[in-house]
């Protein structure tokens, strides 16, 4: 594979792109999860695979298998681990032939390992972008990737932010966009203008963290309406007017846009900012000219809800100014069979509860059964 941040389109003109977010994980992935992500390479086939952010479960990678007691310690240690805890979701990549890219999220870099370094695991695989490869950009995981035609003309653009960092010496994860990255964007979006003749190249671009303004789309409510969530400013659901989709959780929104927002509507060539993090949300909303596409996690070692699976994006060469998206959950891609059922139920952390109930009422009933057996057996 040619090292380049340009995808072409296929033949017909189409391009999907399936991203994968908040895959966090240890060294023993969750089969679930890997199983998930096998039956949608194989269903979509698409044309490149977007990581988008928090792709290891990054402060807790020496952790035991079952618990948080830390069983290694040390650089090396950590190193080891985040290889063994990557290649279980670039590996199946990689042997299909079908390209990748990350962001990163809030807890990929709560370890020993820089993001420089991440970044080259990630390339250490052919199937890899380069991703940032600008000297310009404030982080390895800021960049553009170009769409384009069988001419070369270049179609449309995903563009890849930053939107979180562990600061070592202070011992903070800020959940922010830089303005240094803002100023990037405005660069470069200028620079595809130019040339396009003048006019915006249509994009979609990705973050992990959603924006601030996302909470527009939220709108106070009674505690029965439909859709309705309890927060502790009160209930609230998604505006019908505004969005569609399901909020299985309070919004977790950046501390800082950096004045991304404001540079995107200066720009208007994005078409839908696409984000993660929030792990139960699964909605697409509209404001200001802008779709807000929300994506639910993939991760099974962490807290989540039935949404879990990855999102598509269709996008024509013919039609740049429009996408289509579609979420895939876990059960549309391994079915509602017993053993679908079972994986998901013993793999889910947040089942936790409902099995250790399930453990302890089977663990019940060998008793009893045994005691039932022990006083037959003494009466005969």
């Amino acid at each position: 594979m040619k090292k380049t941040n340009t995808i072409t389109y296929r033949p017909d003109g189409k391009l999907t792109i399936l991203q994968v977010s908040d895959p966090q994980d240890l060294v023993h992935v969750r089969k679930a999860m890997v199983q998930m992500l096998d039956r949608a390479y194989d269903l979509v086939r698409p044309d490149l695979v977007l990581f988008t952010g928090d792709n290891i479960l990054g402060n807790h990678l020496l952790d035991a298998r079952f618990g948080t007691r830390q069983v290694a310690a040390g650089e090396e240690a950590t190193r080891k681990a985040m290889l063994a805890s990557l290649h279980p979701i670039l590996w199946p990549l990689q042997k299909r032939g079908i390209p990748f890219a990350m962001i990163y999220g809030n807890h990929d870099d709560l370890n020993l390992i820089s993001k420089e370094e991440q970044a080259a695991m990630f390339r250490s695989y052919s199937m890899c972008l380069p991703m940032n490869t600008d000297g310009d950009a404030p982080d390895p995981d800021t960049y553009v990737i170009r769409l384009a035609d069988a001419q070369g003309r270049v179609r449309q653009a995903l563009w890849m932010l930053d939107s979180a960092w562990y600061d070592k010496a202070a011992d903070r994860c800020y959940q922010a966009v830089k303005p240094e990255a803002v100023a990037w964007y405005r660069r470069e979006s200028d620079a595809l203008r130019a040339g396009n003749g003048g006019e915006p190249v249509p994009s979609l671009l990705f973050l992990h963290i959603p924006l601030p303004q996302t909470e527009g789309l939220l709108t106070p409510c009674a505690a029965d309406a439909p859709g309705a969530l309890r927060t502790p400013e009160g209930p609230v659901r998604l505006d019908p007017a505004k969005a569609a989709g399901v909020l299985g959780e309070p919004l977790s929104v950046l501390e800082e846009d950096g004045g991304l927002y404001d540079a995107l509507r200066a720009q208007r060539d994005v078409m839908a900012v696409v984000t993660g993090h929030d792990h139960c949300n699964c909605f697409v909303g509209r404001q200001d000219g802008i779709d807000f596409v929300q994506t639910p996690g993939a991760s099974f070692r962490c807290y989540g809800n039935d949404q879990r699976g990855v999102r598509v994006f269709t996008l024509d060469a013919a039609h740049p100014d429009r996408y289509e998206t579609e979420m895939l959950t876990y059960r549309d891609l391994c079915g509602s069979k017993l053993p679908a059922r079972l994986r998901y139920f013993w793999d889910a952390d947040d089942l936790v509860y409902k099995k250790a109930a399930a453990l302890a009422g089977g663990a019940a009933l060998m008793i009893g059964a045994a005691v039932t057996a022990g006083v037959r057996l003494k009466k005969k």
